[in-house]
């Protein structure tokens, strides 16, 4: 697919402050904000941006290749899309526009349990071709008619989520309304109203709710009911016990998202997993933890080779994709960074995004003198 993107948002940064402006403060700092002190939302790409890689100018160099082979998977290049909660929140219908910009681009698309549209939906615009991450209920019975429906959509890679045993603490969200249970007050009408198109938008697209779960809840909720019932409907702590019975259900690619400690990853290797997503969650659960790319380097160094390793939070960017790969890392997912780019532009955010991060990333790719994706620990020079 050709690489077009609007030349008045070239950076990251310029989606960022697009987005603020088109969207109700309420659902940009849900997007855009951490845990607590915000701490390890900050640290997760200012150590990431550490990381520097060595350039070779006089070397012959024939051309340099993105594409990546995962889970038997050839991606146009080495990033996905990941899950994120709520996405119609902060763009209508945002998990389709991203769903359909993934697949033209031949990247990952990963659905979120408690996001805005269902799996069959997206397995409808991806052809089956997408990952779709498990928040872990309390009832087996649900789990399972989770993981059926996922099968039955084609999904091609399982990821199960492991770092919420508990939901972080996020002021920002604590004062507009955004905890369990959500409530609207007269600030957030006051913003949606300054916010015509998203208001719009969401009128068209109807208000967001949680698409794959609508088959399991009471009818006729209200929020302070649905709060209620989320919380009670969910268990995102995690161990070997309940993994196991995943492993045999699911025929598929099977990865364990959230990992943060080598001993969680040898878990994952004994468990007969095919992968791990080293991530702290974007920095919106443990504001005192170590950023992802310290927490990726001792896993790499145990078990490169042994499990696919893939990180996920604090990356931004194609040269931060670069860093990622070249510490070790054999794939890497973005959250936000897709979210900035549909709230501030829409339908064509996606692609818009993508286009981006591709010519960023081969940009370095070229500059370095790097042939091959799985070449890049070859060029780095200093991690953190």
């Amino acid at each position: 697919m050709s690489l077009q993107y609007n030349s008045r948002y070239p950076g990251i940064d310029d989606l960022i402050r697009k987005a603020k402006k088109k969207i109700p403060r309420f659902a940009f700092e849900y997007l855009d904000g951490g845990c607590n002190e915000d701490v390890n939302l900050h640290k997760n790409t200012i150590e990431l941006r550490q990381v520097e890689l060595q350039p070779y100018y006089l070397a012959k160099h024939a051309g340099s290749d993105m594409r990546t082979e995962l889970f038997g998977q050839v991606y146009d290049a080495p990033f996905g899309i990941s899950a994120i909660g709520l996405q119609g929140l902060m763009w209508p219908n945002a998990p389709e526009i991203l769903a359909k910009a993934a697949f033209a681009h031949n990247i990952p698309f990963m659905l979120s349990t408690v996001t805005t549209s269902s799996i069959e939906r997206i397995s409808e615009l991806t052809g089956g071709k997408f990952w779709y991450q498990l928040y872990h209920p309390t009832e087996n019975e649900i789990r399972d008619k989770l993981i059926n429906r996922a099968q039955d959509a084609e999904c091609k890679v399982l990821a199960i989520l492991c770092d919420v045993p508990t939901f972080g603490y996020r002021p920002r969200d604590i004062r507009n309304g955004l905890a369990m249970p959500p409530r609207m007050t007269l600030s957030n009408i006051l913003q949606i109203m300054g916010r015509p198109e998203w208001a719009i938008k969401t009128l068209i697209h109807g208000q967001p709710a949680f698409a794959n779960m609508k088959p399991y809840m009471p009818k006729g909720l209200n929020m302070k009911r649905l709060g209620e019932y989320m919380n009670k409907t969910f268990s995102g702590r995690l161990n070997e016990e309940k993994i196991a019975p995943i492993r045999d259900m699911w025929k598929g690619k099977l990865v364990l998202k959230g990992v943060a400690a080598p001993e969680d990853a040898e878990m994952a290797i004994r468990l007969g997993l095919d992968g791990i997503i080293v991530s702290n969650h974007g920095g919106r659960q443990l504001d005192a933890a170590q950023s992802t790319i310290r927490s990726l380097i001792p896993i790499v160094e145990k078990y490169k080779n042994k499990i696919k390793i893939i990180m996920d939070s604090g990356i931004r960017t194609g040269p931060d994709v670069a860093r990622t790969i070249a510490s070790g890392a054999d794939f890497a997912f973005m959250g936000r960074t897709f979210m900035y780019g549909v709230a501030a532009l829409g339908d064509e955010g996606g692609n818009h995004t993508i286009s981006i991060l591709k010519t960023q990333f081969k940009q370095v790719m070229e500059q370095v003198n790097c042939a091959k994706v799985a070449d890049l620990p070859n060029h780095l020079i200093k991690t953190v």
